[in-house]
């Protein structure tokens, strides 16, 4: 395992799933994490979990829907341990309703915690890391961002790619690296309808925990997806075919 000894990782979406496997791996790797979430109840059964297990970590309750949140969770993330090295823009939800019958409000929420949350976020702590010319900067993606499914998650989720490649790019030469992770259907809360076998978040995490020692453009987990992403980009008639359903 890389090791991630005294290193700052502040990680969104750290109360449950895909954000709370990740604050383990991580401070299992010897990184001091910084969860945040809205639930601060769940935040202190992660936070407790982890530092029982002799890692370091600390909760900050915050709501990443909410420009006043956010800045407040950049200002406290900073005062905990001086500086924030690594940033995770896990925070996420989604909806499988047509489009026509998803509410406005929805809509507006969905498109502020997955797409609008990590650009203002990093916008919040990117001139820390640039300063000292080094930071990881992750953002969590799907594969709903390669392959459109969801329309509204959809949208999100090749925003927030877009955002980073091209973050990514603009970083270039700097020392602060800027990764995607695109999961594809993982066990989670969001994944509890479906009755298929789906690995679990240790998967994600586990990809995660290897970008901050050892950035890459962009890691599709697991692997198998890779095909599915092949078709839409060579053949998308073939998804139309597979995924769209007529109206009647």
């Amino acid at each position: 395992m890389g090791k991630l000894d005294e290193m700052v990782a502040l990680v969104t979406g750290a109360s449950s799933g895909i954000g709370a496997t990740t604050a383990r791996e991580l401070a299992g790797r010897g990184a001091r994490v910084i969860l945040a979430a809205r639930r601060a109840d769940r935040l202190a059964e992660q936070v407790a979990a982890i530092t029982s297990a002799g890692g370091q970590a600390v909760a900050i309750e915050a709501d990443v829907a909410d420009t006043a949140s956010l800045e407040r969770l950049a200002r406290e993330a900073v005062a905990v341990y001086g500086r924030v090295d690594a940033l995770i823009n896990n925070a996420g939800i989604g909806s499988a309703k047509r489009f026509e019958i998803v509410d406005e409000a929805d809509i507006e929420r969905m498109v502020s915690v997955n797409l609008l949350a990590p650009m203002l976020l990093t916008r919040l702590l990117l001139p820390g890391m640039l300063e000292r010319k080094r930071g990881v900067i992750v953002c969590v993606a799907s594969v709903a961002g390669h392959v459109a499914t969801e329309t509204v998650y959809s949208a999100t989720k090749f925003g927030v790619r877009g955002f980073a490649l091209s973050l990514r790019r603009e970083l270039r030469g700097t020392g602060v690296h800027v990764s995607v992770v695109s999961p594809g259907f993982i066990r989670t809360d969001l994944t509890a309808w479906r009755r298929a076998p789906m690995p679990g978040p240790e998967v994600v995490a586990t990809a995660i925990a290897g970008l901050l020692t050892h950035p890459r453009r962009e890691v599709v987990v697991p692997a198998s997806y890779h095909g599915a992403i092949a078709v839409e980009r060579l053949a998308p008639w073939v998804v139309d075919r597979a995924l769209g359903r007529p109206r009647r």
